[in-house]
């Protein structure tokens, strides 16, 4: 049975980047720069989410030949739900510590 989705800084990091283009395929190596985190954190999160239902992944061909193809994920309709849920909840947080 895979885990529960976690809350994590690095987690809502990576899934608030896949948000901001929710259909398109995204490599690690992007996801890295745009994120911050480190390859050990990145990849067993893909991995994570991905055995969770919240990613899909597939392998993509090189653009330029003899290059190797990368894997690829993206957003599942329930990675896109999560996504948003944890979105809303960070500006229902920042609103109420602005109030505060």
């Amino acid at each position: 049975m895979p885990r529960k989705p976690n809350n994590s800084r690095q987690t809502r990091a990576l899934l608030a980047t896949f948000l901001e283009r929710s259909r398109t395929w995204r490599h690690g190596y992007d996801l890295s720069k745009e994120t911050g985190l480190s390859s050990g954190t990145l990849y067993p999160l893909l991995m994570r989410l991905s055995e969770q239902g919240l990613l899909e992944e597939r392998w993509q061909q090189a653009e330029r030949p003899g290059l190797p193809p990368r894997h690829v994920y993206r957003l599942t309709a329930s990675g896109l739900a999560l996504a948003r849920e944890q979105e809303l909840a960070a500006v229902a947080a920042e609103r109420a510590g602005a109030l505060a």
